[in-house]
């Protein structure tokens, strides 16, 4: 097997970014407790590495007809015939069952927390998206658990900060996936998918997407507004949340594929930014 069909089996970029998100959490929550276990902070990015990369195998083996049919995605290991089905079962449940033992162990809550994911992902959300728009708020779930995982796994309990981690991710994975749904539309309904909020490229689609943008603008302060976070996250925050509520504005005044794109590049960045913020500013509070 070549390196890359297994990172398109596992979806590499968003296996990193996922892990990317709870190893922010953990450092978080580790400084919640006093010090950071490096060794546990290890083995979160090996086990939340193997989870997500388990529930992305699983995805790909159940749309695995379907992704035949799409341009993006009929050069993935199994629809091209590099990968058996077979073997591709195998590695996923060699992945997921390693990565829950390595969360398992950091303790249980951790381990509870990645199979939830694993489940409402691959065997929820992933048949939902054939049936109606809701599959992007199930899929919203499993995708903002990373930095509830990670925050778990180091201060083991869900507090405030880790309501507000998971907050801010679950918001922001609607303007994101909309985004993503606007550009690849055709492509998606090529395979029978329904994600876009009215089913089309159209000014309802739009709308929400510039509700959910705009609804992040509040939640992204909580940090802030919970004294978690000082002045500089806040700031932050605040000029990333509206810059991206710009992106969603231009989407919804010009219906534009090209406003999507912007407004997908924008998400990219805006997630990873405001985590690291929260993250230096945290630790600059508890100081």
């Amino acid at each position: 097997m070549k390196w890359s069909d297994f990172s398109k089996l596992i979806k590499l970029r968003l296996t990193f970014l996922v892990v990317f998100s709870a190893s922010i959490s953990f450092l978080i929550g580790s400084k919640v407790n006093g010090d950071i276990n490096w060794f546990n902070w290890g083995k979160l990015i090996v086990g939340g590495f193997l989870v997500t990369a388990a529930a992305n195998c699983f995805n790909e083996i159940i749309e695995k007809d379907l992704d035949k049919l799409m341009k993006r995605t009929m050069d993935r290991p199994i629809p091209s015939g590099h990968m058996t089905t077979g073997q591709a079962l195998v590695l996923g449940l060699f992945m997921g069952i390693a990565g829950t033992y390595l969360l398992g162990s950091l303790n249980i809550d951790t381990g509870l927390l990645s199979v939830f994911s694993i489940v409402l992902y691959a065997f929820v959300y992933t048949p939902l998206k054939r049936k109606s728009p809701i599959a992007v708020f199930v899929g919203a779930i499993p995708g903002a658990l990373p930095p509830l995982i990670g925050y778990v796994a180091a201060h083991e309990r869900i507090d405030a900060i880790a309501l507000i981690l998971f907050g801010i991710q679950f918001v922001w994975q609607f303007p994101h996936f909309w985004a993503i749904a606007w550009v690849l539309d055709d492509d998606y309904k090529l395979a029978g998918f329904r994600l876009l909020p009215s089913g089309k490229r159209n000014l309802t689609s739009a709308i929400v997407t510039f509700i959910f943008t705009l609804l992040l603008v509040p939640v992204s302060l909580l940090p802030t507004w919970y004294h978690f976070g000082g002045y500089y996250v806040g700031a932050v925050s605040l000029v990333f949340s509206l810059a991206f509520l710009y992106l969603a504005y231009k989407l919804l005044s010009t219906l534009e594929i090209g406003s999507a794109k912007k407004l997908m590049y924008g998400s990219f960045l805006y997630l990873p930014v405001v985590q690291l913020m929260f993250l230096f500013d945290f630790i600059g509070k508890v100081k």
